[in-house]
């Protein structure tokens, strides 16, 4: 029973992963991003393993997401071959739209940026690295990983990830939850399903920490059980769905049937009507950010500091790089931006003052690789900014305390942060310049709808 360990440029957990699968009774054949993806063929199943692929640029997960080897996964999941992801693994899947399972593999998802919430109030974000508790929340029967974990069974594991938050648009959640596809939530030790941290480590929306896709096949958990026997159940449920498989116990047939009722003794996991047609989520436009996008212009009472890398951007260079591994031949630029407001009372002078006070801090960039710059219109190029929703900006929030608080900034009303994205098209033609603009975006590259807000940047 070969199980493919999918590795990417950046993945680190391989050999836990490797380890658990041999302690369920299965051989870890590792696979690496550059093998002929035929050969996922080959494979009863895969486990696509967690660690940093390409360095998480752009965000965790999205550059392996729009890596050439994944509509060979894609097509091998669709023979219900079991594909689970594990922290980065699961970030890939969510990306990619394999959960939850849109038609079309559209997102209907985001893991975004750990938010640890009590009292209501933020206590910290980003890396978070600790024991955690989750609970089986499904029969064990409707995915291919809960055969040996009844409702309720709890398992305490590590979790250790910064962009572990799943973000769910409620009618989407609704369904899952209906759907039997919400396999594993946050609890605290006693298995109550407590909403704040540290229970809930990252702010997950229902205390989410791992989901399935409607068929069952298909799983994206951020803790990991590959790091302790303690989450060996979940590949010995593994191998026990791949043996019935194997065995005819379950059959394409069945699983292609409607019946909403259990399919068999065994299997329950064509649980479903299409998850769109249970959802308001029905058409592209009903994604965040896919309609025409709002124009920013710096607002009244506010100045923008544009910063670039002195050095080559790494990031820009893999965000390139990927998509015209996708046939989509543009250039990219990317640059940071900031949005400082300024209070209401202030006068031209005060703002000025401020505005330059905030700079000589170095908050906002280092001089030695940094500078601030302007943008300079270009033909056929369109710029994107990418900003978290309202309230949310904890960089933002983090930027106007230090400059308020520990630098003594007068006139400040608060900063909020972003990143500035430049696509320049390889063609003098408008309409196929703007086609390839179109193309870029519909990636998803610079950001997951769900997570972050995107604005037309007018120069």
């Amino acid at each position: 029973m070969k199980i493919g360990i999918i590795e990417f440029p950046g993945t680190n957990c391989e050999r836990e992963s490797a380890a658990a699968l041999k302690r369920a009774g299965m051989e870890p054949v590792h696979f690496r991003w550059n093998r002929d993806p035929k050969e996922l063929a080959r494979m009863d199943g895969f486990l696509i393993a967690g660690g940093f692929s390409y360095e998480d640029r752009s965000r965790s997960g999205i550059i392996a997401a729009l890596d050439p080897l994944i509509p060979y996964l894609i097509k091998e999941s669709e023979k219900h071959k079991p594909v689970l992801g594990i922290c980065n693994g699961a970030q890939v899947l969510v990306e990619t739209g394999m959960v939850p399972g849109l038609t079309g593999y559209r997102v209907g998802a985001a893991l975004a940026a750990n938010r640890r919430i009590r009292d209501g109030k933020i206590v910290g974000t980003g890396f978070y690295n600790s024991w955690v508790t989750i609970a089986a929340e499904t029969a064990p029967m409707q995915s291919a990983f809960t055969s040996f974990l009844p409702p309720g069974t709890l398992m305490k594991i590590p979790a250790a990830h910064a962009e572990g938050r799943f973000v769910i648009p409620e009618p989407l959640l609704t369904a899952m939850i209906r759907n039997n596809q919400t396999l594993f939530r946050y609890t605290d030790s006693d298995g109550n399903n407590d909403p704040e941290f540290p229970s809930n480590p990252n702010g997950s929306v229902y205390n989410l920490a791992g989901i399935c896709n409607p068929e069952g096949n298909v799983l994206a958990l951020m803790p990991h059980p590959e790091r302790t026997a303690a989450g060996d159940p979940i590949f010995a449920s593994m191998r026990e769905y791949i043996t019935k498989m194997k065995s005819g116990t379950i059959t394409l047939e069945s699983r292609k049937s409607d019946a909403p009722s259990c399919l068999d003794s065994l299997f329950c996991l064509d649980n479903l009507s299409r998850l769109d047609e249970e959802t308001s989520i029905t058409d592209a436009a009903d994604l965040p950010g896919t309609a025409d996008l709002p124009i920013y212009r710096c607002p009244e009472n506010s100045r923008e500091i544009i910063v670039e890398l002195i050095i080559t951007d790494n990031e820009a260079v893999s965000v390139e790089n990927a998509l015209r591994h996708r046939g989509i031949p543009v250039s990219i630029q990317r640059r940071n931006h900031w949005e400082i407001r300024f209070s209401s009372a202030a006068d031209s002078a005060e703002k000025e003052a401020a505005a330059a006070a905030v700079e000589r801090t170095g908050e906002l960039y280092n001089t030695n690789k940094e500078f601030s710059c302007s943008l300079q219109p270009a033909l056929r190029s369109r710029t994107i900014l990418v900003r978290d929703f309202d309230g949310e900006d904890t960089i933002g929030e983090h930027k106007t305390h230090a400059l308020r608080d520990w630098f003594a900034v007068s006139s400040l009303a608060g900063i909020r942060s972003g990143v500035l994205w430049t696509i320049t098209p390889d063609t003098d033609d408008p309409e196929a310049a703007r086609c390839l603009c179109d193309a870029a975006e519909e990636t998803h590259i610079f950001s997951n709808p769900y997570a972050k807000k995107r604005y037309l940047y007018a120069e």
